[in-house]
């Protein structure tokens, strides 16, 4: 597998400036991928069986938040080798080191997310996401809109440029990389097939991530979203089956507010 030279850290780190998001193929070995899928696969379906998965939190809407934990480092090691690494150091060398792992797990007949960014606008970080499985147009792609990272939308502004119309998806090998800025805004989409699709992230500099060794877990399934109430359950059946009332209220917010730009 070939290193990003320093001319490719330029040319990556250009692209980024520009689409907010650049695709690198073949970075992570299919072998190790396999291996960490069926762990997934065996955690996930032990906590199904023995009712030790929680209700709502994502489980309707079908995408789930996982730390895949001390069985993921090989995926660290990878993108670090090939240089991918040397890429966030370039933007912001003192957010390099500061590393978040976690993962989406698109579960069979999903429903679409809503479209977002992560974490707020004046805190940019660099996200990398790791193709953990083929990525089809079936099995739940991210959709991104390139160069939505440059400037800061409000839902309505986002909703009155329809800039959902610029949305495209992203399909990936399995070992393929995203590199991304968490200011563009994008969506995890419906699963249309009869498998799960894991599609794990490396956040670089998010203030959330631990300061103690970030892969020093077992294999986690947490609530991505919503809550486990009863409240919250019926909460996301409802923002996942009529995704107008949640975009409605968030419209009306965003009239009057600034969320999502800082922590005012």
């Amino acid at each position: 597998m070939n290193v990003l030279s320093e001319c490719n850290v330029e040319q990556v780190c250009a692209s980024l400036r520009h689409d907010g998001y650049v695709v690198v193929k073949g970075v992570v070995p299919k072998g190790e991928l396999d291996e960490l899928a069926s762990r997934l696969h065996a955690v996930y379906q032990q906590a199904k069986t023995s009712n030790d998965l929680f209700r709502g939190g994502g489980t309707f809407s079908g995408h789930l938040n996982c730390f895949p934990g001390e069985h993921s480092r090989f995926v660290y090691d990878a993108v670090a080798d090939r240089g991918i690494v040397d890429v966030a150091r370039a933007f912001d060398a003192a957010k390099a080191d500061t590393v978040r792992v976690t993962m989406n797990y698109n579960l069979p007949h999903s429903h679409n997310q809503h479209f977002h960014s992560d974490g707020l606008f004046v805190e940019r970080f660099m996200i990398i996401n790791v193709a953990v499985v083929d990525i089809t147009s079936e099995n739940g792609p991210m959709d991104v809109i390139p160069g939505s990272q440059r400037e800061f939308h409000k839902f309505w502004q986002y909703a009155w440029d329809r800039m959902y119309r610029r949305a495209v998806p992203v399909c990936m090998n399995k070992g393929d990389v995203m590199i991304r800025f968490s200011t563009m805004w994008h969506r995890g989409t419906k699963n249309r097939t009869d498998q799960v699709r894991p599609m794990m992230s490396l956040t670089f500099g998010e203030d959330s991530a631990p300061r103690s060794d970030a892969f020093e877990s077992e294999i986690v399934f947490e609530p991505n979203w919503y809550g486990t109430s009863r409240k919250d359950e019926i909460r996301e059946r409802v923002f996942a089956t009529a995704p107008v009332v949640y975009s409605t209220m968030r419209f009306g917010r965003s009239l009057v507010g600034n969320k999502g730009y800082d922590h005012w």
